[in-house]
């Protein structure tokens, strides 16, 4: 079976430099926000030229954070609105809802899955305060384009960066393109931890402070608390991880693209709608996304030749049962998009052969 990511696999080339860092932390004492974390915010900052990265527990509070810390400095209020694709994934739909700002949900543009920016102007109110890209798949938004329309209407554009680690959009990387982004360093993303792991990145020094402060119950200084803050730090043995791993990102980000770069090439099936890029730097594929009718007897046909597929994701999020209000609502591009999509395997560890084979039974395919 070529599996659809062979995280094992991934982590065994780097496995001595990691149990060393992680006997590193072991052996410190000092196991919640210790030189570990610290190391990789700087790391990681240096990475995303950036002022501040701030380890999180996860992608999701990464955005509920910066959100909150907007909030927090009377940037945001409650019932705000804020612009975010109806096709992303409910992550992003979450840290907005729990911040109690409403979602003003957006459809994609059909090629590129990437919110579409022809249609955010019309949806800008007096309520709007920020626009909130999601770099969805590993594929930056058009960033120039969002970052002229919310200095137009004093918006703040917040990143989703969750699958997009490493990719380019006017030479510079995600995380420094808004005034925030948050990122996930959940085990299958391009830089993965071996658990749960977040980072909000910045260049505004205000919020960076408000957000060290709240990640850790809203305390600069130990018993001392200036907001109502949660529990949201960075693993010190997860930071050690990711410190380890940061140094191949560029590495398998590179072999994603190669394979990548065959799969739209080679496949010639068409039954098979392949993914767009608009520019090669500008993607760094997260995840190799086609679509195709009648999706599960493909996905079944690609199992019974031994190729594992996964869906990414087959209900919007207007059509959760957690989003039950909206379940009338018809994003019909959405929609769409979410009937037909299925990812094909891309992992830094596929062999050639892996790549030949799957592209092979694709083209074979037929209804």
């Amino acid at each position: 079976m070529i599996k659809f990511l062979d995280l094992k696999k991934i982590n065994a080339q780097y496995s001595s430099e990691i149990e060393h860092a992680i006997r590193d932390v072991i052996d410190s004492g000092w196991y919640i926000l210790g030189e570990s974390v610290t190391k990789f915010e700087q790391n990681f900052a240096k990475y995303c030229g950036v002022k501040h990265c701030l380890g999180v527990a996860n992608g999701l509070d990464a955005l509920i954070l910066i959100i909150r810390a907007y909030k927090e400095l009377g940037v945001f209020e409650e019932g705000d609105e804020i612009i975010v694709p109806a096709n992303t994934y409910i992550a992003s739909i979450l840290s907005i809802t729990e911040n109690n700002l409403k979602p003003i949900l957006i459809e994609p543009h059909i090629d590129t899955y990437n919110i579409d920016i022809r249609k955010i102007e019309k949806l800008i109110t007096n309520k709007t305060k920020a626009i909130l890209p999601v770099h969805l798949y590993g594929q930056v938004c058009n960033m120039q384009e969002i970052i002229k329309l919310a200095k137009k209407y004093n918006l703040k554009v917040i990143e989703d960066a969750a699958q997009s680690h490493g990719a380019i959009c006017a030479n510079k990387k995600v995380g420094n393109l808004g005034d925030a982004a948050g990122f996930s360093f959940y085990p299958g993303k391009n830089l993965g931890a071996m658990g749960d792991a977040g980072a909000v990145t910045t260049n505004d020094n205000q919020l960076a402070e408000v957000i060290k402060s709240i990640r850790n119950y809203g305390s600069e200084k130990k018993y001392k608390n200036e907001y109502q803050g949660l529990n949201s730090r960075l693993d010190e043995i997860q930071a050690a991880i990711l410190n380890v791993k940061l140094k191949y990102l560029d590495n398998e980000n590179r072999r994603r693209v190669e394979i990548a770069e065959n799969y739209l090439k080679e496949i010639k099936n068409s039954n098979i709608k392949l993914p767009m890029v608009s520019n090669k730097q500008g993607h760094v594929w997260h995840l190799f996304v086609i679509r195709v009718n009648k999706r599960n007897e493909f996905q079944e046909y690609m199992t019974q030749n031994e190729i594992q597929t996964l869906i990414h994701y087959p209900i919007p999020p207007h059509k959760q049962q957690a989003y039950k209000e909206w379940n009338n609502l018809c994003f019909p591009i959405t929609e769409e998009i979410h009937n037909e999509v299925i990812s094909l395997p891309i992992s830094p560890v596929m062999t050639n052969e892996d790549v030949e084979k799957t592209i092979l039974v694709i083209n074979n395919y037929h209804f």
